[in-house]
């Protein structure tokens, strides 16, 4: 079904998720914003989201979702070739979370790094994975998307603070007979990075009042994703040689239903096409936003392993990226993530 000119083919072998143990309902995070919950819920479609405890890392999460994607891959850690972990709310510079993850799972034998892509991170670290299976430069690539959001984002910012989540979902990009992750359609916009970004520096903060938090300008960022992702979602699917009929389910990044509904109109994708939904109960959860969408239906049934989907990561940057995949096989969930 996928058209991709490679050496070698690569596909996502087995996927892990990770979402942490403490819900959080728009109630909750209403009390400092003055809105009503009913507002969230219209405004965004989320009415609650998972926020991280003191024990679950960005580490911590990261490897509870790699080692499931392992699991399901049936692939032994030492035979990971490279680790590479997309998020943007690591708030330590260095040491880089990716090395600490590899090394906590045994992945010691290849490189690892972080990926700063925010949204479209996992995307962006799928296409990175595929190339280097591709080229023979690896053999087995994990591919990690994981966030703590709630540590960047200001609980009073009414831009920002109803609408993400933490969690962590993870792939295992393993060689393929036949391509399982189409060419990707990517870029970046630098010139409207205002839309989403950090204020103050965490320079600027250490002589200020002010939380350095995310902030958003909402309806900019509405408008420019309704619009330009459009055409990145059938510039994938040429790329692919798929035709819109021939997908079983369509995830895009999960930053707001509004979104996605009118992203799923636009394309009109046909009635079969099983569109994720997770952000009603996960809220936006960034870089890892895509893998636990693909969780979310597969878990639930709603798509099966090898099916073909449409995925699709856009966010701050601003980045984007979008591919055809087929779906891999997932890891029952555990309890902490149920």
């Amino acid at each position: 079904m996928i058209s991709r000119n490679t050496v070698r083919g690569a596909r996502m072998l087995g996927l892990g998720a990770y979402r942490p143990r403490r819900e959080v309902g728009n109630a909750e995070v209403c009390r400092l914003l003055d809105v009503d919950p009913d507002w969230v819920v219209a405004r965004s479609g989320i009415r609650s989201r998972r926020f991280a405890g003191e024990d679950e890392s960005l580490v911590e999460m990261s490897a509870a979702a790699g080692r499931d994607a392992l699991a399901a891959a049936e692939v032994d850690a030492a035979s990971v070739d490279v680790t590479l972990v997309a998020t943007m709310s690591h708030t330590q510079t260095s040491p880089q979370v990716a090395t600490q993850v590899a090394h906590a799972l045994g992945a010691v034998n290849g490189p690892a790094m972080d990926v700063g892509a925010a949204c479209a991170g996992f995307c962006y670290c799928l296409e990175l994975a595929a190339s280097l299976i591709a080229s023979g430069t690896a053999d087995h690539v994990l591919v990690v998307g994981v966030e703590r959001m709630s540590d960047i984002v200001d609980p009073a910012d009414r831009s920002t603070a109803f609408i993400f989540g933490d969690g962590a979902g993870a792939v295992v990009v393993g060689r393929s007979d036949e391509p399982g992750i189409g060419p990707v359609a990517w870029g970046a916009d630098g010139s409207q990075a205002d839309l989403i970004v950090q204020q103050p520096t965490w320079r600027d903060a250490a002589s200020s009042d002010e939380f350095p938090g995310l902030r958003m300008q909402g309806p900019a960022v509405f408008r420019w994703a309704t619009s330009r992702m459009v055409p990145l979602a059938q510039e994938a699917m040429d790329l692919a040689g798929v035709k819109v009929e021939q997908l079983a389910a369509f995830v895009p990044h999960q930053a707001n239903a509004r979104i996605t509904d009118a992203l799923a109109r636009a394309l009109a994708l046909p009635e079969h096409v099983v569109v994720a939904d997770n952000v009603v109960d996960t809220g936006n959860t960034s870089a890892a936003s895509v893998p636990l969408a693909m969780e979310g239906l597969l878990a639930a049934g709603r798509a099966e392993p090898g099916d073909g989907a449409l995925l699709m990561g856009f966010g701050a940057g601003l980045t984007f990226a979008a591919q055809v995949v087929r779906l891999p096989a997932v890891l029952a969930a555990r309890d902490a993530v149920a």
